[in-house]
């Protein structure tokens, strides 16, 4: 099923929950050796498998994490690119040259230091 095709937010959750499962079994993990390496409970893997809409953002952050999933969300949320006027102001702050080695500063002696009276 395409998340398209579902009509609303709880459909959405069962079809996420489907396919966690099915990349749970492919890696031969049960719910309870999910839930440990992701340091939840096995009651959370089930609701988030089950789609369960009161489950937590970061426990299923954890799951995808543990299931090699995470990488891919990146191409659920790209980073839009930056506007022409940020391009600009980003192009302006570019170096363009090296500034070369600097001489270091010579104090003369005759230069008024702390501690001194005049």
């Amino acid at each position: 099923m395409r998340f398209e095709e579902c009509v609303g937010d709880d459909a959405v959750a069962v079809e996420l929950g489907r396919r966690l499962t099915a990349i749970r079994l492919a890696q031969n993990l049960s719910q309870r050796q999910l839930a440990d390496a992701a340091g939840l409970g096995l009651r959370t893997i089930q609701r988030l498998e089950q789609g369960a809409v009161a489950t937590q953002l970061s426990g299923f952050l954890r799951v995808c994490r543990v299931l090699g999933l995470l990488a891919r969300i990146d191409r659920i949320f790209e980073e839009p690119p930056p506007s022409p006027i940020e391009q600009l102001k980003l192009s302006e702050r570019r170096r363009r040259r090296a500034s070369g080695r600097r001489k270091p500063s010579v104090v003369s002696e005759d230069a008024w230091t702390w501690g001194q009276s005049s």
